[in-house]
């Protein structure tokens, strides 16, 4: 029998991403729930985890889910649409039984389907994500839970989170992949009306997404949709509120060197930062 283990002290919300994208979110939350405190943890030395197997980002996403509990987080927030798709799941009904029931990892992709709904008046739904998170089939298989007349067609897009990461996105060689992926997906289904960005680098290009996207297609981000379904479930769960701090602060941690973090960190806030390097292994 688990033995019980003794209330800990409040703590900051965590929010974990394997590389920057998971800033996009980061900054929305904050936007929503300025009052409360975050710790912001990114793996960027293993970047990215997009390509990666089940079993590799799983292993790699629990490590940093230790970590940021043992920071005091008793709730962490995935942020990566790979760890949600790929992670998410084992660690919610394997690992937090036996880490502490008490604390709570929440990911990206439930909160971004649950809105579908209200977007598509077809019914036919596009996802642009990374090749792993197409490859998990994540996203059909939520959105099929809550809409089962819902058709969805997925776009892999492997140029687009180094066209970020590299600072390429606002060249004009950014507009090839971003337009080619676009006609892609709308060739497998013309019928889509509504799409997902599924990963959190890409709100980024969202001005040239919107650009190579015909006008009566909503294109749906994440961010402010994460945002409130948090803040509608720390409403719904005092429980757990009650053990986030709340005094404004955000701290950055990172698995690469910390100059190296702040330089590409810069196109994703707009704010000076301070960051510490940690390891997860």
């Amino acid at each position: 029998m688990m033995k019980e283990k003794l209330p800990q002290q409040p703590g900051p919300i965590g929010v974990f991403d394997s590389g920057y994208g998971g800033l996009t979110i980061l900054s929305k939350i904050r936007e929503e729930l300025p009052e409360y405190d975050y710790i912001y943890l990114g793996d960027n030395a293993r970047t990215p985890y997009g390509s990666r197997s089940f079993e590799i980002v799983y292993e790699f996403t629990l490590q940093a889910v230790k970590k940021l509990f043992e920071m005091g987080c008793h709730l962490v927030i995935l942020a990566c649409n790979t760890a949600s798709a790929k992670a998410l799941r084992s660690i919610q009904m394997k690992d937090l039984p036996m880490l502490d029931p008490h604390r709570r990892v929440l990911g990206v992709i439930r909160p971004t389907v649950e809105i579908v709904g209200n977007m598509t008046q077809t019914r036919h739904v596009g996802v642009l994500a990374t090749a792993g998170t197409i490859k998990s089939e994540s996203y059909p298989l939520e959105i099929q839970k809550l809409y089962p007349e819902i058709e969805v067609t997925g776009q892999a897009c492997p140029m687009w989170v180094p066209l970020v990461e590299n600072n390429e996105f606002e060249e004009e060689g950014a507009n090839y992949f971003i337009e080619k992926y676009i006609h892609q997906l709308i060739e497998k289904d013309p019928k889509i009306d509504a799409v997902i960005l599924g990963c959190t680098h890409y709100p980024l290009l969202l001005p040239k997404i919107r650009r190579y996207t015909p006008e009566h297609i909503q294109v749906i981000p994440q961010g402010e949709y994460v945002a409130k379904s948090l803040k509608d479930y720390l409403t719904r769960h005092p429980e757990i509120d009650s053990q986030c701090t709340q005094n404004g602060r955000c701290k950055f941690y990172t698995t690469e060197a910390e100059d190296k973090f702040i330089e590409s960190a810069s196109t994703f806030l707009n704010e000076d930062i301070t960051v510490e390097r940690v390891s997860l292994e």
